[in-house]
């Protein structure tokens, strides 16, 4: 589990691609003080196990449905990704809860400059847009950020300078590809009410009010 507050980024310096997956390696900006073999990274958002750990650099195997779901198909040596470690029991929960199970991969539209800010405009896979609202979370290759708008499957997100600058998305422009993850409460609450929801389009159907979700024990 994470939590989308990046500890810093990381350079790809080995990308082995074979038939039954990959081979990762990433130079690190910080220290992996306290990383040990077998600890989970989250790199651009995705959580992956190192198999090989030094101070500034980890190795991490990538499987073939990893490689089918994220942007790592299209990673090259010399990429700059962002990098967590898992959260411990105690740590705050400054950002989200994130899984580091990417749920699509998504294309920036935008990048407007706002004075010291940056608007970031990021087109999500279609089946995906059920789960986004209004000020609701969403991970961006691992980013915890805020919906600040939203139109059909397009998110707007506002980028303060110390995220834009501690994370890759200095790095990025328009028709560049991020690894999504919707909010697993979201989805969540989507699966459990996607049984009335299918209800309510009947003509018999009742409308969601107070008394249907206390009715069906949602309060």
């Amino acid at each position: 589990m994470f939590t989308g507050l990046i500890e810093g980024t990381g350079v790809i310096t080995r990308l082995e691609v074979k038939r039954e997956g990959a081979l990762i390696e990433v130079k690190t900006s910080f220290p992996l003080n306290n990383t040990k073999v077998g600890d989970s990274i989250a790199v651009d958002g995705v959580c992956l196990t190192a198999v090989k750990v030094d101070t500034h650099s980890f190795s991490a195997e990538i499987s073939p449905e990893t490689l089918s779901k994220t942007t790592f198909r299209y990673k090259k040596i010399g990429d700059v990704v962002n990098l967590e470690r898992a959260l411990r029991l105690g740590d705050r929960l400054g950002g989200h809860l994130v899984s580091g199970h990417v749920d699509g991969i998504g294309k920036i539209s935008a990048i407007v400059k706002l004075e010291k800010f940056f608007q970031f405009e990021v087109e999500v896979p279609k089946d995906l847009s059920k789960y986004l609202v209004k000020k609701g979370s969403i991970a961006i290759d691992g980013i915890s950020l805020t919906i600040n708008d939203l139109t059909k499957n397009t998110v707007k997100l506002m980028i303060i300078p110390h995220t834009y600058n501690a994370t890759n998305l200095s790095k990025k422009s328009p028709g560049d590809l991020v690894n999504i993850e919707v909010d697993m409460i979201a989805k969540m609450v989507y699966q459990w009410i996607s049984p009335y929801l299918k209800n309510l389009k009947e003509p018999s159907a009742k409308d969601i009010s107070l008394e249907f979700l206390k009715e069906h024990g949602f309060l």
